[in-house]
Order: structure tokens, then sequence, then C-alpha cells
């Protein structure tokens, strides 16, 4: 190789490194882009309905976590209150849809809070039918004693040994966090409302949309609140 070729190699591979290096160091100053991370999801018991159209907006709203949720590094614990507000309502009319969006700034619960930044999402958790519980009790035994379906002792009302057995002894309350516990348990798997759509624009705003119906939104089903795409789970 002719010293002209050597020299020009070698200027080329200098060249090359200088690139490498100025990129390196490009990608790890602040304002970087990278990719974004995974959406957190927060399943939620909403503390009050909400109606598009006719709730207003800045209504402030709350609702009740019913799944631990990790956020930024801290774990937000199951009954935590997620507090918001309102922030589109718009009834459906002839030529426009319903439109709805609820934005949640911050969660509280008891020894600690966390702000937020997350929207209500078209997801939700469908309740699942839980096989009827059979309290029905067989004749009495040798000694006298009823008992419960043949699997231990009857629950009494009066006898404090089977409290927690007996259906209504405390009067729906969640004994963890004084709070009414579900009637039901949800799917392992969220789906989609039905006849709702949801955009999502470049602030982050999800906004839910129904060409078919006024927006509801009620105290008894479970929906997702999230602060990006959720995609289907498998």
């Amino acid at each position: 190789m002719s010293t002209e070729s050597k020299t020009a190699v070698t200027v080329i591979r200098c060249a090359l490194l200088i690139i490498a290096a100025t990129s390196s160091v490009s990608s790890q100053q602040p304002g970087a882009t990278s990719a974004a991370p995974g959406a957190s999801e927060f399943p939620v018991i909403m503390r009050q309905n909400i109606t598009a159209g006719k709730t207003q907006v800045g209504t402030r709203v709350q609702a009740e976590l019913v799944i631990a949720t990790m956020s930024n590094g801290t774990v937000v614990p199951r009954g935590a209150i997620l507090t918001g507000e309102v922030t589109q309502s718009v009834a459906k009319s002839k030529s426009e849809p319903s439109r709805l969006s609820i934005r949640i700034d911050s969660a509280q619960w008891k020894g600690g809070s966390a702000p937020l930044k997350v929207y209500l999402t078209a997801w939700y958790y469908p309740e699942v039918a839980m096989p009827g519980q059979d309290i029905s009790y067989q004749p009495p035994d040798a000694n006298g004693k009823r008992t419960w379906n043949g699997q231990g002792a009857y629950p009494d009302p009066g006898n404090p040994a089977s409290q927690e057995k007996f259906p209504g002894r405390d009067g729906g309350k969640d004994s963890d966090n004084g709070t009414l516990a579900p009637a039901y348990r949800i799917s392992k798997h969220r789906t989609l409302l039905k006849h709702i759509e949801s955009e999502r624009n470049s602030d982050g705003i999800i906004t839910l949309s129904s060409s078919l119906q006024n927006i509801k939104i009620n105290q008894l089903t479970t929906y997702v609140l999230a602060n990006g795409d959720l995609v289907p789970i498998n």
C-alpha cells in the first residue's frame, strides 16, 4: 500500500473514532431521546358516579385502588385514595360524540402519599361470578352441635369464634381499611369498555369518546387509570 493510501486510511479511522465518541457523549446528555418506559396502570373503583355532560369540568373526584401498584419506585398500597378532577365532560349530540377525561393527581394512604399523573382509560376489569357459599347446616351431630355444610361449626352471630364466618357480621366492611369490601372478584385480565374509544394526545392526556351513548362511570366497576398506552393482555 502506498504512503498516500496509508495516510487516507488513517484519516478515515480517526474521523470514525471522533464521530463515535461524539455520539456516545451526546446520548448521555440531558434531554437525549430514549425509549419511553412501560405504562403504569391503577385498577380503581370510583367513589362517585360521573356522567359526561352532566358532571362539570373541574369536579373533584376520588377513587380507591383495588390492587397495590408500583409508581416511580413507591408501592401505592391497596385501599389508597386517589384524587383528581374531571378535565373534559361533553354530552353526546346529534353531530358530536360524548367525551370524558379524568386526571388523577395524587394518592394518599395511611402513613404515606405520592404524586401521580394518570388518566381514566377505556379499560376495565370485568366481574367474575363466584360460586355461591353454602351455609346450610346438617342435622345436629351426636353431641347436639350443628355443622356448616358438614364442615366445622355453623356460623353463629352470637358466637365470637365464628364472627369471621358469619355473613354480614361486620356490615360488609373490609377489616384492612374500613371501606366497603367488594361483593365480587375481578377477572385476572382487563378488557375494553364497549362502544367507547380512547385517544391520547402529545401531552399524554387520555380522552374517552362514544358516538353511541353518554359515557357514564359508576361506583361498581373496576376501571383502569394509566399514564400511557395499554395493550391487550394475553
